[in-house]
């Protein structure tokens, strides 16, 4: 067996690896699905294996899996690395504490709390708010509907749901939400999807309509996810004109920031999320905007007691010193949970909240190098709008379905697709804030290179949609 510091000398082997490979090799060579054991010997056997065997198979592995910090990923709502991040990461891992009580997270617990209460002031909510840390934007909203249901039927806890609830969202929401009706007892078929503008952003009129004609059904409204950041097209839905009607009908707003929260950083860009105040819950993702290792998230409640109400269960075995504020099992879902703060604590402390907004603001403006670029040129269309950075757009009419799956099998870059109403196209996305204009340019010249010395693939697609 060898020591702790043998295998920190080997990490820092396989990180020095890692980070060379991605210089020379952006895009990791693709395996395909149904050849990848034969590929990579990724087999479990009863006796050791030599170290020598063992570092190269961790290099195999390394080498072989996608690159999501590279200047050429731009695939997923997450990319790039922040350093300081990556160190509270590790740091993270090499404490293992667990976050549900102080006797053993000690510090740890302020430091949570110090992310959280900062993040409340930021919002505009009150002394009695609070948050925790889920495992990710899908738990967030799950734990900001089940406290919602807990509200409007108290009994549900001890008795089950007894009541006729409805949820309502929009029809560009993340797919979490039909998911979470199911888990928390209301039933798939009592969501509502509120009608979508064509900037992709819930009309408000559409879910008051809605709501009316629910409650002269006999309907509970409980629950109104909005969206500060649609994932396709990065729309913020109008929080203020729906806070006014959840307010009207005393129904839960959560506002789901899951993909682009992180906006209430930003001096520049926080009036996208006006209103914000009046919601009763809200969630961003720091492994998102912010770049801290996956995962990160916050959810923050208006009220603390919804925390305590829906989530606390007393445990005599396991909350024996101090009280419920040090002790964040009692807030949260999980019981064990690994510590996230830590990762997302030393990249703010070390750059300040002015540094958090540079991260934010950047990615707005490769988004309008972006947009520049796809405007001024006559072979893309454009299909998302300002203030946002998702940008979608086709190039030469080609299927963006076959070209991204093209770029990404010949290891040119890795860019996903998306669709809105009738219209499906790339979606380039500008969330690695350590990217800069010239590697936004490089995206669009590797792209339209590769169209070009493959007219047989470029020819056939433009046809296919003749």
């Amino acid at each position: 067996m060898s020591d702790i510091n043998s295998d920190l000398g080997l990490f820092n082997e396989l990180v020095e690896v890692l980070l060379n490979e991605e210089k020379k090799h952006p895009v990791a060579d693709r395996i395909e699905a149904n050849a990848l054991y034969d590929s990579i010997d990724l087999s479990l056997n009863d006796g050791a294996m030599v170290d020598q065997e063992f570092k190269q198979v961790l290099k195999d592995v390394l080498i072989s899996t996608p690159k999501t910090a590279t200047k050429l990923f731009f695939n997923q709502l997450f990319g790039g690395r922040q350093s300081k991040a990556v160190l509270g990461d590790l740091l993270a891992v090499m404490l293992n504490n667990s976050m549900y009580t102080y006797k053993v997270a000690g510090p740890q617990v302020g430091i949570e709390q110090e992310i959280i209460r900062q993040s409340c002031e930021l919002i505009g909510y009150g002394s009695q708010s609070n948050g925790t840390f889920p495992t990710g934007g899908s738990m967030s909203n799950y734990m900001a509907l089940v406290m919602a249901r807990d509200a409007k039927d108290p009994l549900c806890k001890t008795e089950g749901i007894s009541k006729p609830l409805v949820v309502y969202t929009s029809k560009e929401s993340h797919y979490s939400n039909a998911k979470n009706v199911s888990f928390a007892g209301i039933g798939r078929n009592n969501i509502r999807y509120i009608q979508a503008d064509s900037r992709g952003q819930m009309i408000p009129s559409k879910l008051e309509e809605q709501i009316i004609e629910d409650l002269s059904n006999g309907f509970i409204p409980t629950y109104v996810n909005a969206t500060a950041g649609t994932t396709v097209l990065g729309a913020f839905d109008p929080i203020d004109e729906i806070a006014d009607i959840t307010e009207k009908y005393k129904v839960w707003l959560h506002v789901d920031g899951a993909y682009c929260g992180s906006v209430i950083f930003s001096d520049e860009y926080k009036h996208l999320v006006n209103g914000i105040s009046r919601s009763d819950s809200f969630s961003y993702n720091a492994h998102k905007m912010i770049g801290t290792p996956m995962t990160c998230s916050v959810i923050l409640v208006k009220d603390k007691k919804h925390l305590h109400d829906s989530f606390s269960n007393d445990a005599d075995y396991l909350y024996q010193t101090d009280g419920d504020d040090f002790n964040l099992g009692k807030t949260s879902f999980q019981c064990g949970r690994r510590n996230d703060a830590l990762k997302f604590w030393t990249l703010w402390k070390s750059v300040g909240t002015n540094g958090l907004q540079g991260i934010v603001d950047q990615q707005f403006n490769l988004a309008d190098v972006a947009r520049e670029y796809v405007r001024n040129n006559s072979d893309y269309t454009l299909y998302s709008f300002d203030d946002s950075i998702s940008i979608c757009f086709n190039y030469k009419n080609i299927d963006p379905t076959a070209l991204c799956t093209a770029l990404y099998e010949h290891q040119i870059t890795v860019v996903g697709f998306g669709s809105f109403n009738e219209d499906t196209f790339i979606r380039l996305v500008t969330i690695n804030a350590t990217n800069t204009k010239q590697d936004i340019l490089n995206f669009f010249k590797v792209l339209e290179d590769f169209v070009e010395k493959n007219p047989v693939l470029s020819t056939t697609m433009v046809e296919s949609n003749s």
